[in-house]
């Protein structure tokens, strides 16, 4: 009977898998949506609207007729506080974009293409659908230009805002408004290339900053694949290590061909135009060094003084040296008439009047402007030739004149026609000028009477008012002080006297 059994009796019913899905997922698709996630695809363009499409449509407002604006007004007011972020620092933090109107310019420009560079990487990724090559984006460049061409506090604030905003164009199908991964990348990309520019003059510090670019944008990208993901992918972490190689070369490339064109089209003073202007093969210094070679050390001299006063209260400590450099460049007109280029024991100006001789010496400064300004050389370093003397008096031959005149003489005659030091650099090569040429003509200079002289200098020239447009304050006064007595000590040290040797058989 068993086997009777076994051969008539056959399966009538069976198990089928797939037609058992399917009907769950029909009875599945029959009940209403009750919940429609943010960021949830609701169709794709190409695909035939039902009936559950519609009505997904229906509850998200997209087919009401009705313009929907709140999307738009959260937009205005994210780029309203952006701006008004921007607007606020750049006029509280005393820098050039807020009272040179190129220099804004040249800002706003380098804003917005590093902006369009973003948007374009940002399109190109959902494009491709290449997963990381957002990461090639050269944000960089932008924190690069901006160390380079203006200051790094400015490049810093604006790294900040490249990454809130880059954080925003990358949010593909994220279901937050914002893309934190990519936001964070650019944020340490710029920062890297703004502390490493910032942090030397050399002149391949653009390549320097772009390796450590490199290296960071690499280090950012293994952290975050690997806080994502437990199970690491060569492949995609190879990509990804591409794109940031990527990103600090064109970023690189990038600043080293747009610098120089900015540099001449907006006209600034970049660290790479002042070491330019510091090479003593430029011809001005040539013509300084071979008309009035003593004027061209106490230049020098000038510069190591006003350079380390500058460091010392964080400003442009380049510029201060290279400013000394060219602030006597007038003298070579007539460089006789100046002390240090006079042989010793004769002076050009015992011959003449001391009215003669005030218009000589009194007009080097502006001589030296004009002359800066026919070789197109930048405003800052004209600026410190013009007013390096400010409306000091000349005091030699002011009292001199008042010695062979009948009546007494007016100081406004002796004095110089301005203007004053508008900037704290202008200031301190002011200062530095006075005092390299009263210590060069002390007799056994020693600390104290170095420090008495230099405290001198500086009571008489606030006294007189050359510090009122300089935004100079007593503190920053003391620091310049202090400063330059160290320098003037290393400079003006004692030395051995060496005793003569002896000639053999010389009783």
């Amino acid at each position: 009977m068993i086997d009777i059994v076994d051969l008539a009796i056959v399966f009538n019913v069976t198990y089928d898998a797939e037609a058992t899905q399917r009907l769950r997922q029909e009875a599945s698709d029959a009940v209403d949506p009750v919940l429609i996630r943010d960021g949830e695809l609701i169709v794709k363009e190409g695909d035939m609207i039902n009936h559950q499409v519609y009505e997904q449509l229906r509850l998200v407002g997209l087919l009401d007729d009705s313009l929907i604006i709140y999307p738009y007004i959260g937009l205005a007011l994210f780029i309203v506080l952006l701006i008004g972020i921007l607007t606020y620092f750049l006029n509280d933090s005393n820098t050039t974009v807020a009272t040179n109107n190129s220099h804004l310019l040249m800002f706003a420009i380098v804003f917005v293409v590093i902006l369009i560079l973003m948007k374009l990487y940002s399109y190109l990724e959902g494009l491709l659908s290449i997963n990381g090559f957002g990461f090639a984006v050269p944000a960089a460049a932008g924190a690069m230009l901006l160390t380079l061409l203006l200051q790094p506090k400015i490049a810093i604030v604006t790294s900040f805002l490249f990454a809130i905003i880059g954080s925003v164009f990358y949010n593909h199908d994220s279901t937050s408004t914002f893309a934190f991964t990519y936001g964070f990348y650019i944020f340490v990309s710029c920062l890297t290339a703004t502390y490493f520019l910032n942090s030397t003059n050399k002149a391949t510090r653009i390549l320097r900053a772009g390796f450590y670019v490199t290296c960071a944008n690499c280090l950012t990208v293994l952290a975050l694949l690997l806080m994502k993901s437990i199970h690491l992918n060569w492949g995609e972490l190879g990509l990804h290590f591409s794109a940031a190689f990527l990103s600090a070369f064109i970023a690189s490339v990038l600043t080293i061909g747009l610098l120089p064109f900015i540099e001449t089209g907006f006209g600034i003073l970049s660290v790479t135009r002042l070491i330019e202007l510091s090479n003593p093969n430029h011809p001005l210094l040539r013509k300084i060094l071979t008309e009035a070679p003593g004027t061209y050390h106490h230049s020098v001299v000038v510069g190591n003084l006003a350079e380390a006063a500058c460091e010392v209260l964080g400003e442009n400590g380049l510029l201060a040296r290279v400013g000394a450099y060219y602030h006597d460049l007038g003298k070579t007109r007539r460089p006789h008439f100046f002390i240090e280029n006079q042989l010793k024991g004769e002076n050009a100006h015992d011959k003449i009047s001391p009215q003669l001789s005030k218009t000589i010496i009194i007009s080097h400064p502006q001589d030296g402007a004009e002359l800066l300004r026919q070789y197109k050389m930048p405003r800052e370093i004209v600026d410190i030739a013009e007013q390096h003397h400010g409306t000091s008096l000349l005091k030699f031959f002011y009292h001199k004149a008042n010695e062979e005149a009948d009546q007494p003489v007016p100081e406004s005659q002796f004095r110089y026609p301005g203007p004053k030091p508008q900037t704290k650099v202008n200031s301190i090569v002011s200062i530095a000028d006075s005092v390299e040429a009263a210590v060069r003509s002390m007799q056994k200079p020693t600390p104290d009477k170095i420090e008495n002289l230099v405290d001198k200098i500086i009571k008489e020239k606030l006294e007189d008012g050359q510090f009122d447009e300089s935004d100079l304050t007593l503190g920053e006064l003391n620091q310049i002080k202090v400063s330059m007595c160290e320098t003037l000590n290393g400079t003006f040290h004692q030395r051995i006297e060496y005793p003569e040797e002896k000639l053999k058989g010389e009783k």
